[in-house]
């Protein structure tokens, strides 16, 4: 017997089964007939003298809507405060043993009915609880999830132009140059090669709410053109990576803790936290592992330098609206204050207020950030903006982004634009090495009081040709000298298509062009020198 039926058959078993005797005046069976012989009630309603206020008007509510197995006198009362006989008893529970029998007989009928797919769903649910026992044995950590990111590259880079260089040595690395830039170029970053990048993070919550990520990262870039290394920063790669101790290494790349506090606020902090990890929304659709590094940073590579290090940051957020406030030390490792430290000269620190608006589909936002010394991005603009950088910048920058909510011809756009003006100033050696002989630029350039600029459209079409896949593409102008008179201002454009092979595996061939790499240090002498390549990308997401 059913569970719900020994409840329901208990109490009037016991009371059926009490040794009481009953007087013939108790028996009163003309009653007990007009009791048992009433039509079941289909609504406790019908009762005039049950009120939603009586202490047991819930209880019997559910028997009548449930199980409909209750009946009242002629009158249509039910008389609850009446004490109930034996007799009375035995009508009430023959009337819901009925009801209840009815149930089963029907249940066995769906059960004989649907016996074979009853068996399929037994032994899937036996399978399950087997797969989930293995799992729960053999997994790690049950407060932890690893994701992992792999990313295989393999392209190359052709470079034209007749930019004549006279000093014979080049900017960055005292190498030789020869009478062609544009050859030496080609000889140092023309060739196909074939680096990778790994990413494996662990996240792990303790209340569900909060976030400890560790990343473990390892590349082998540097050596490539990809790194942003010479004789071109601008060819940098958002995905290339290698430590700072050498390629092929493994090391921490992320270490921080976030957590929310009270009621729209969270906090993060740690020992190796980014800018952007610390920002409660991102201004830009684009996405960041496609091709060059100079559209990673909505725009505004001053204002979003993604300066990683020590730090930490709070945002607040309600509804679309957000605010955010953050602090980064790139060396804050460091205990020597000329070398780094935390707020200090040699901390290489930036600090960054960001607010924003956002919804589902959209989103924009305005970011000031301080930096300086290390702080300062030094790899996403023409040798004159990168090199002659003033010892501390004030940044802003205006971004925003508008995605489909499904999709269509009409395309995610994505925009930015970011101005940095220095303070004080430093010397470049990379233009004085490129310009005594181009165009007779002083040997000390000193940008403090000048100011740079840069731009960025991004777009992308979803379900390109085939579901799943993407196709997008971006121009812009990296950061530049917009004062002082140079004429220092590049263009920069890349193409790709992303098919998705699988869930978790993509490839992704781009083409990528740079008019002036070298800005006003090759316009301005009135000679030519630009930069093409082509990649193809593997991504495998686990």
């Amino acid at each position: 017997m059913k569970l719900f039926q020994q409840l329901l058959v208990a109490p009037a078993a016991l009371g059926l089964l009490a040794p009481v005797a009953a007087q013939a005046a108790d028996l009163n069976l003309s009653g007990v007939n007009e009791y048992a012989s009433q039509e079941q009630v289909t609504s406790v309603s019908q009762f005039s003298d049950v009120k939603p206020t009586d202490w047991a008007y819930q209880a019997l509510s559910n028997l009548v809507d449930r199980y409909g197995c209750v009946a009242g006198y002629p009158s249509g009362t039910f008389k609850g405060g009446q004490a109930m006989t034996r007799y009375e008893a035995a009508a009430l529970l023959n009337a819901c043993l009925d009801r209840v029998t009815e149930t089963t007989d029907e249940l066995k009928r769906l059960m004989k009915e649907f016996q074979k797919e009853l068996a399929v769903l037994r032994g899937r649910v036996d399978g399950l609880e087997a797969r989930v026992g293995e799992l729960e044995a053999n997994q790690f950590s049950t407060t932890t999830k690893l994701k992992g990111y792999a990313a295989f590259v393999v392209g190359a880079n052709s470079f034209g132009g007749s930019l004549n260089t006279t000093p014979n040595v080049n900017a960055y690395s005292g190498a030789p140059v020869g009478s062609n830039y544009a050859n030496y170029a080609a000889q140092t970053a023309g060739a196909l090669s074939f680096p990778y990048d790994l990413r494996l993070d662990l996240d792990t919550s303790f209340t569900g709410k909060d976030l400890l990520r560790t990343r473990l990262r390892s590349g082998n870039f540097n050596g490539s053109a990809w790194f942003g290394n010479a004789p071109v920063g601008l060819l940098g790669m958002e995905t290339a990576f290698e430590s700072g101790v050498g390629n092929n290494i493994v090391e921490i790349n992320r270490l921080f803790y976030q957590f929310p506090i009270g009621n729209g606020f969270t906090a993060t902090f740690g020992p190796r936290v980014r800018q952007d990890d610390m920002l409660a929304m991102w201004p830009s659709a684009y996405p960041a592992d496609t091709v060059l590094d100079i559209f990673t940073y909505a725009g505004a590579p001053g204002a979003y330098s993604l300066n990683l290090g020590a730090g930490g940051g709070l945002w607040w957020k309600a509804g679309g609206f957000s605010i955010s406030a953050n602090y980064v030390s790139l060396n804050g490792d460091n205990s020597n204050p000329s070398q780094g430290g935390i707020g200090t000269e040699g901390a290489g620190e930036t600090g960054t207020v960001q607010l924003a608006y956002g919804g589902a589909n959209y989103g924009l936002a305005a970011a000031y950030t301080y930096s300086n010394g290390y702080g300062l991005y030094g790899g996403n603009g023409t040798p004159l903006a990168v090199a002659g950088f003033g010892t501390s910048a004030n940044s802003v920058g205006l971004s925003a982004y508008f995605s489909p909510l499904s999709a269509s011809w009409f395309p995610s756009i994505s925009a930015g634009w970011g101005i940095n003006t220095y303070v004080g100033g430093s010397t470049g050696a990379g233009p004085s090495a490129y310009t005594t002989a181009t165009s007779g630029y002083a040997d000390t350039i000193n940008l403090g009081g000048d100011a740079s600029q840069s731009w960025y459209l991004g777009f992308q079409w979803a379900d390109f040709l085939l579901k799943g896949n993407t196709f997008g593409f971006a121009f812009g102008q990296p950061t530049f000298v917009s004062s002082s008179g140079f004429n220092d201002g590049n263009y920069a454009w890349e193409w790709w298509y992303k098919l998705q092979v699988t869930d978790n595996i993509s490839v992704t061939p781009a083409i990528y062009y740079l008019s002036a790499p070298l800005g006003a240090l090759q316009k301005d002498s009135g000679q030519s020198f630009n930069s093409f390549g082509g990649l193809v990308k593997t991504t495998f997401r686990f």
